[in-house]
């Protein structure tokens, strides 16, 4: 009977056939009235591919195929709403076959729902759409940070948008909005530093070249804000271990970046992992209603992480069962659960929802906002996806573009004597150290496979440092090991080699890894490599260190022995390229560091947050020594700052000021450099900091050029959140500053 009063429903309904149109609010309200709590339960769950593939889960028949009788199942019985990553344990995929799932999946379902409501499928394109064989992986996030470029991360995420659609893949889990102040952190490389606004500015960018003004379209994907709220600052260090966040600084610090993404019209978020304050974030309702709905307004798709709901039970213990745990998280604002290898939160939803422990007003609010996302995305006009509609992908010009954003994060730490660039015609230059011939290395985790250790899934054609240098003089580029990430591998044969060049190219390393995996009990960089630079140091000959880390190594023991330091964060598939020619010239350095560099271990004060600029404060002068400041970064070039100057020195409500300063390029080669506007507080009713970014350009400027740069300051620039939890702007003081020049003005 019910099968029948479902098609006559259907058929009354203004749509007939739900493939073929969008539908308005009123027909999606239809639909969700006469869905089951099965089927409602069902459009909450996330699973794994490895539930409906070949294969038992995390030992996958590979390539990955699609068990038909299992996909059945979770359509029949379990009417799944949405699919997930490449299958635990398993690597990346065709595009080809990812054609052959998502259509697979499409069919299957047509033939066997009767609602046809369409499956949603996420993955995560972390840097490029890192799962399908032959993309183009550009840079990861810290690297995006560093190049100070807007306009280029917006390009590398359009294009990530492009080929992660091009896959068949509309919905990524990215970006990562969390701040990077804990440098401990495994993920620490998948932020955009610890800057609040320069964060802010690049989360911007990342939510417009994702969705590009709308997530239906053959170039856009749902973009995913990760991880509301705090997940960056686990005081430990380690990854999913509680973070103690005060509620202001949690404002002030972790939210602005979710809140610009909500402003650009992100469409869903991924919930923090860990907990805060000794509550775990996906049972509070503070944070993901009142906060993230009612508050930022935020109206999409909020879906947890990797068997987060589970692990209430197992981990927090905040819940006696599964049942409770479910309810809790439900109840807390969480509209779909990446279960991710079973149906046990499916089945226990239906429960809680049969016996009233969960208002159906509750289930229907996050149904709707699942089936309004799958309809943004045109996914109820689904049509079969083939190759020939995208040519860019994986193409030259995609490449040439992450050969660009790669460049430009380039940053140049140190150049004692001019040692950089090196002449590839006259200078023999060996190259070692465990970076020096690894693709792995210049990728980091999210490439290919979750933690990305696997060198058979390399994109082909690309070159590491090394192959990337000999292009240029073979001849007078050799290599030698000397050293793994933490182990001694032919050192002497490498000491050897050395003797035999001008100049030695170090380049340090870290093993991928990412999140648990990627946890380490502190900052020290390897004895191995260490030992390995001691040891070429002892042969008298200029060393450049490369550095290809997750995160902030520690360079003490060995910055003040080395006579250059270029920083290439994880560069991607072109990096190899873009050191290289950085190292000999063809590229002039023009990255600034998006993080307080530290100098020691647990030294971990931003520049922000430095107490005073007295040194007659024994804090100041004990607590603040980085091995090298925020936004710091040398250049092949010099640059003069002048003739800083302002429209008025008082800023009223509603009014702006605009400020200009000359910056000239008084150098003999063409550089690139990032004209940054910082504010110092200079009383607050809370302490304030020494001096906060507020706004910066990035300018190329030819040899004796000059360009006048202008700054446009409101009084809501100068603001941060107070005791009470409001965003204020107080009377007093302030120093606008740039570069080694300041002006003072009064806030009324």
């Amino acid at each position: 009977m019910r099968k029948l009063f479902v098609l006559s429903l259907l058929v009354s309904l203004p749509w007939v056939c739900l493939s073929q149109s969008f539908l308005s609010n009123k027909q999606i309200d239809s639909l969700i009235s006469i869905m089951s709590p099965e089927e409602k339960a069902g459009q909450m769950t996330q699973i794994d591919l490895g539930v409906i593939a070949e294969g038992g889960i995390c030992n996958l028949v590979q390539p990955q195929a699609l068990n038909l009788e299992k996909l059945k199942t979770a359509i029949v019985k379990y009417h799944i709403g949405s699919i997930l990553n490449v299958g635990c344990g398993s690597g990346t995929i065709s595009m080809e076959s990812w054609h052959k799932i998502i259509n697979t999946i499409f069919e299957q379902n047509k033939k066997y729902s009767h609602l046809n409501i369409p499956i949603i499928y996420g993955i995560d394109a972390i840097h490029g759409a890192n799962y399908t064989m032959g993309a183009t992986l550009f840079p990861q996030q810290i690297g995006q940070a560093a190049t100070w470029n807007p306009g280029l991360v917006k390009k590398m995420y359009q294009i990530t948008a492009y080929e992660t659609r091009a896959s068949g893949i509309p919905w990524n889990f990215s970006p990562v909005l969390d701040l990077g102040r804990m440098p401990l952190w495994s993920r620490f490389f998948e932020t955009f530093g610890e800057d609040v606004y320069l964060a802010k500015q690049m989360s911007k960018v990342a939510i417009q070249g994702i969705q590009n003004n709308g997530i239906s379209g053959p170039n856009q994907v749902a973009a995913c804000m990760k991880h509301f709220l705090g997940y960056s600052m686990p005081l430990s260090g380690k990854d999913r271990t509680p973070a103690w966040i005060s509620d202001r600084e949690l404002r002030e610090y972790f939210l602005p970046t979710f809140r610009e993404a909500i402003n650009q019209g992100a469409k869903t978020v991924m919930v923090n992992s860990g907990e805060i304050n000794g509550t775990p974030v996906h049972i509070n309702y503070d944070i993901l209603t009142t906060l993230l709905r009612d508050e930022l307004g935020f109206k999409g798709v909020a879906v947890t992480d990797w068997e987060d709901v589970y692990k209430l039970v197992n981990v927090h213990r905040v819940a006696s069962s599964k049942k409770e745990a479910v309810k809790m998280a439900i109840m807390a604002g969480v509209d779909m659960s990446m279960t991710p290898n079973d149906f046990e939160f499916t089945e226990l939803l239906v429960e809680l929802i049969k016996e009233g422990s969960i208002p159906m007003s509750r289930i229907d609010a996050s149904v709707r906002r699942i089936l309004v996302l799958k309809n943004e995305m045109g996914l109820f006009q689904f049509k079969k996806i083939t190759k020939d509609i995208y040519p860019l992908f994986g193409s030259k010009e995609h490449a040439q573009k992450s050969y660009e954003l790669a460049a430009e994060s380039m940053t140049l730490l140190k150049n004692a004597n001019k040692t950089l660039p090196i002449n590839a015609s006259n200078e023999k230059v060996l190259v070692c150290g465990p970076s020096a011939n690894s693709m792995n290395l210049l990728n980091g985790a999210w490439t290919h496979t979750w933690q990305g250790v696997d060198s058979r899934f390399n994109t082909k054609g690309k070159f590491t440092i090394f192959e990337a240098m000999s292009l240029y003089n073979a001849s007078n580029v050799s290599y030698a090991l000397g050293s793994e990430i933490d182990s001694l591998k032919d050192i002497e044969a490498c000491v050897q080699a050395a003797k035999l060049v001008d100049k030695i190219v170090v380049c340090l390393g870290e093993t991928p890894c990412t999140e648990i995996p990627g946890n380490i009990d502190n900052l020290d960089l390897s004895v191995a490599q260490k030992t390995l630079v001691k040891r070429l140091k002892e042969l008298n000959k200029p060393i450049v260190l490369v550095c290809c880390f997750n995160r902030p190594r520690l360079l003490n023991e060995i910055a003040g022995i080395v006579d250059a330091i270029l920083y290439a964060y994880l560069p991607g598939d072109e990096g190899g390229r873009a050191i290289s020619d950085c190292l000999f010239g063809v590229k002039n350095p023009s990255g600034k560091l998006p993080f307080t560099y530290p100098s020691s271990q647990n030294s971990f004060v931003h520049y922000d947050r430095k107490h005073s600029e007295d040194l007659d404060v024994d804090f100041s002068e004990n607590a603040y020594k980085p091995q090298f400041d925020f936004g710091f970064g040398l250049s092949y070039t010099k640059f003069e700052f002048s003739d800083f100057s302002l429209s008025k020195d008082t800023l009223n409500n509603f009014d702006s000021l605009v400020l200009k300063v000359n910056v000239k390029n008084i150098g003999d080669r063409t550089g690139q450099e990032v004209v940054q506007l910082y504010y110092s507080d200079l009383v607050a009713s809370i302490t304030p900091s020494v001096k906060k970014l507020m706004a910066f350009s990035k300018i190329s400027l030819q040899p004796n050029e000059t360009k006048t740069i202008v700054f446009s300051v409101h009084k809501k620039d100068l603001s941060f959140v107070n005791k009470e939890l409001q965003e204020v702007t107080e009377k007093g003081d302030f120093d606008l500053i740039i570069n080694n020049q300041k002006k003072r003005i009064y806030v009324n």
